[in-house]
C-alpha cells in the first residue's frame, strides 16, 4: 500500500478535514503531514477558514469580533460584518452563502446589523433576506430603509425576469382555450386534441383514421377583462417567502389586460394593495410581516370584490391558523365555491415546502372539494392556467404540489 501512496491527495484530504474541523485540529492535521504547528492553511484557504470560523466556532475570537460583542458598538460591527459578507461571496457559491447568512442572523444575532447601509450593500440578496428586512422596515432609519429598499428591488426584477414572461404565456393561453367553439373559422383554431378525443366513437379502423364530425376549436378572443382573480396573502411570520412571491405574481397577473387582479393582505386587518400592483416593491413595503390572523375577515373582503363568480379565482395563500371566527371561514369558501368560484388555497407559495399549518381547517377545506396544498413558484403559472381553465385542483394538487 505504501507504493501507491500518494503525497499530494494525502494533503488534500488533510487539507479539506482541517476545513471541517475548524483551528482545533490544526495541530493534529500538521503532525499528520510532518509539518509543524500552523501549517496546514495559508492564503485563500486560510482567509475561507477565517470566515467559516467567524460563523461556526462560537468559542473562537472571531465570533466576538464579527458579531460586535465585548462591547463593540453597532456601527464598528457593520464594516467587519460587510468585509465578511464579502469573504464569504468570494469563496462559496451563491447557494452556500445564502445559507451561511442565514445561519449568522440566527447564530450571531445580526438582525440589527441589516439596519447598516454597508452591509446590505454587501448581502447576496434572496427571498429570505426580503423577509427579513420587511420584519425590521419600521424601525430602520431613514437611510437604511432606502438601502433595504434598493436590496428588495434586485430580488423583485430578479424573480420579475425568471417568472414574468411564463406566467403571462400560459395564464393567457388557458384564457384562450377556456372559450371553446364547435365552429373554428380556421384550420389553425381547430383543437386537435379535443376534436379526436370528442370524435373517437367515429374511428375506422379499416382506415385507420377519426372521422371529425364534429370539430372542437378555440373561441374567439376576448379584448376585454375575461377573468377576475383576487389574491389574498397571510402576513403572518412563517409566510414571509410566500409573500414575496405572491407580490411578485400579483404585479404579473396585474399587468394582463385579460385579468383583473387585487392584491390584498392581512393578519388581523386587511390591507388593499392593488393600487400598487404595477410596482411589487411598493406592495411588500406595503406589508406588515407578523402578528395575528383573521382569515375570515379576509376571506368577506375577498367575496365583496367578486361581481362575477363563475368567472373568478380565489387564491388564499395562508397557513389556515385561524385568530378569527373558524365556522364563517368555512361558510364562506362554501359560498363561493357554490356561486362557480374556483377557489384555490395554497399553505406556502414558496420553494420551502409547506409550514406547519392547521389540519382541522386543511380538512374541512377539501371537505368542499377545495385541498390546501404548497406550491412551488415554478408551477403557480400551471395552477393558475387550472384553476381559469376549470379544471378539477384535487387531481392538479396530487400531481404536481410541493410536498407539505
Amino acid at each position: 500500500m505504501h507504493d501507491d501512496f500518494d503525497p499530494a491527495a494525502s494533503a488534500e484530504r488533510v487539507r479539506r478535514w482541517r476545513l471541517v474541523l475548524g483551528n482545533k485540529a490544526e495541530d493534529a492535521c500538521a503532525a499528520s503531514l510532518g509539518g509543524g504547528p500552523g501549517t496546514v492553511l495559508t492564503g485563500d484557504d486560510a482567509r475561507m477558514d477565517a470566515a467559516l470560523a467567524a460563523l461556526y466556532n462560537r468559542s473562537d475570537e472571531g465570533v466576538e469580533d464579527l458579531g460586535g460583542r465585548r462591547g463593540a458598538t453597532l456601527g464598528a460591527s457593520a464594516p467587519r460584518v460587510a468585509r465578511w459578507l464579502g469573504d464569504i461571496r468570494d469563496y462559496f457559491p451563491a447557494s452556500v452563502v445564502r445559507v451561511m447568512q442565514q445561519d449568522a442572523l440566527h447564530r450571531l444575532n445580526l438582525r440589527q446589523l441589516l439596519l447598516e447601509p454597508e452591509m446590505m450593500e454587501a448581502v447576496e440578496p434572496d427571498v429570505h433576506l426580503v423577509g427579513t428586512l420587511l420584519s425590521l422596515k419600521d424601525v430602520m432609519p431613514d437611510t437604511a430603509r432606502e438601502t433595504a429598499r434598493a436590496v428588495v428591488r434586485r430580488v423583485v426584477e430578479d424573480l420579475e425576469r425568471r417568472l414574468a414572461q411564463h406566467t403571462r404565456s400560459t395564464v393567457q393561453g388557458a384564457l384562450d382555450r377556456s372559450a371553446r367553439t364547435t365552429r373554428p373559422r380556421r384550420v389553425s383554431d381547430i383543437d386537435w386534441d379535443r376534436t379526436i378525443r370528442r370524435n373517437l366513437q367515429h374511428y375506422l379502423p379499416d382506415h385507420r383514421t377519426v372521422v371529425p364530425q364534429t370539430l372542437v376549436g378555440y373561441g374567439r378572443r376576448s379584448r376585454g377583462v375575461q377573468r377576475d382573480v383576487v389574491l389574498a396573502v397571510d402576513q403572518s411570520g412563517s409566510m414571509a417567502s410566500s409573500v414575496v412571491y405572491a407580490s411578485v405574481f400579483g404585479a404579473v397577473l396585474g399587468s394582463m389586460r385579460t385579468l383583473r387582479t387585487s392584491l390584498v393582505v392581512f393578519d388581523t386587518a386587511v390591507v388593499d394593495l392593488t393600487e400598487h400592483l404595477s410596482d411589487p416593491v411598493e406592495v411588500l413595503f406595503g406589508t406588515q410581516l407578523g402578528g395575528g390572523t383573521d382569515i375570515n375577515r379576509a376571506i368577506a373582503y375577498g367575496q365583496s370584490l367578486i361581481t362575477r363568480p363563475a368567472d373568478s379565482v380565489f387564491v388564499l395563500i395562508s397557513d389556515l391558523y385561524e385568530g378569527g371566527i373558524r365556522d364563517e371561514m368555512v361558510r364562506r369558501v362554501a359560498e363561493m365555491t357554490a356561486a362557480g368560484v374556483q377557489v384555490v388555497v395554497l399553505l406556502a407559495l414558496s420553494d420551502d415546502g409547506a409550514p406547519a399549518y392547521d389540519r382541522d381547517n386543511a380538512a374541512a377545506l377539501a371537505a368542499l372539494g377545495v385541498p390546501a396544498f404548497a406550491c412551488t413558484p415554478d408551477q403557480f403559472p400551471e395552477l393558475m392556467a387550472a384553476a381559469i381553465q376549470g379544471r378539477p385542483l384535487t387531481a392538479w394538487a396530487e400531481q404536481n404540489a410541493a410536498d407539505g
